[in-house]
């Protein structure tokens, strides 16, 4: 494994922890081109930059996410992974909410719905 591989999948344990190492894990038996691009493009460059911390960029996510309104799997994915580096259900939710002004109510009820089921599958602190 490369270098550059390597330090992709630490940075996605660190955000997702089992959950996104074992979607990429799923992802090589059956699209292991796929399963690099996401390990080395999104989390071994774009994730692993300077400029932001992982909290920014996980709000970051979950906004664009939110406003795409079709992307449940990676939605839920970076609800959790927002949660795991520090952002509350209560910052969550208003992430989600500031995409109604840009996406609209559909996309936002969307991601909303994602939010809850997230928020309800953890062990509650």
């Amino acid at each position: 494994m490369s270098e550059h591989r390597a330090a992709g999948l630490k940075k996605l344990a660190e955000i997702d922890g089992d959950d996104g190492v074992a979607l990429v894990r799923g992802l090589e038996s059956f699209a292991p081109d796929m399963a690099h691009y996401v390990t080395d493009f999104a989390f071994g460059d774009i994730y692993a930059r300077p400029g932001l911390d992982l909290r920014s960029r996980e709000i970051a996510a979950v906004a664009a996410l939110s406003a795409l309104g079709h992307a449940p799997a990676q939605l839920r994915l970076h609800v959790n992974g927002a949660l795991n580096v520090g952002c509350t259900p209560e910052e969550v939710i208003e992430i989600i909410l500031q995409t109604i002004v840009f996406a609209g109510f559909p996309a936002a009820l969307n991601a909303i719905a994602v939010a809850r089921e997230v928020f309800e599958s953890r062990p509650s602190d």
